[in-house]
């Protein structure tokens, strides 16, 4: 199937998918520290979300650099989300282990993205 799609369909769909990627995440990260399991009440652990919000009009104005930074960036919510899921247990790890799937889907588009741009040589 995927050698059936144009090049444009593949940076539309990697293009989406990197956005409801960091939607998802973004979404995630606040409702974990803010509401579903909090690591103490009234953690601000919640402010982690913020950063996310930096990449956001890049990718949504399809901006190349953006990609290029966000598939570095991204790894920091990994770093958190392969640690937390390593020493926490029961909801905690579980919520651990959707952030790293997140990561992971966010990475991969924006390197598809990255790569289906790039100049050619």
């Amino acid at each position: 199937m995927i050698n059936n799609l144009k090049t444009s369909d593949l940076i539309r769909l990697s293009r989406n998918s990197t956005l409801a990627g960091m939607l998802a995440l973004l979404a995630l990260c606040f409702l974990w520290e803010a509401w579903l399991a909090p690591l103490r009440p009234g953690s601000l652990l919640w402010v982690k979300a913020i950063p996310l919000l930096l990449p956001l009009p890049g990718v949504l104005f399809g901006r190349r650099y953006t990609y290029q930074w966000l598939s570095m960036f991204i790894l920091l919510w990994f770093i958190e989300g392969v640690m937390r899921g390593w020493s926490d247990s029961g909801t905690l790890r579980y919520l651990a282990l959707i952030e790293v799937a997140l990561t992971v889907w966010v990475f991969s588009f924006a390197v598809l993205y990255s790569r289906l741009t790039r100049a050619p040589a």
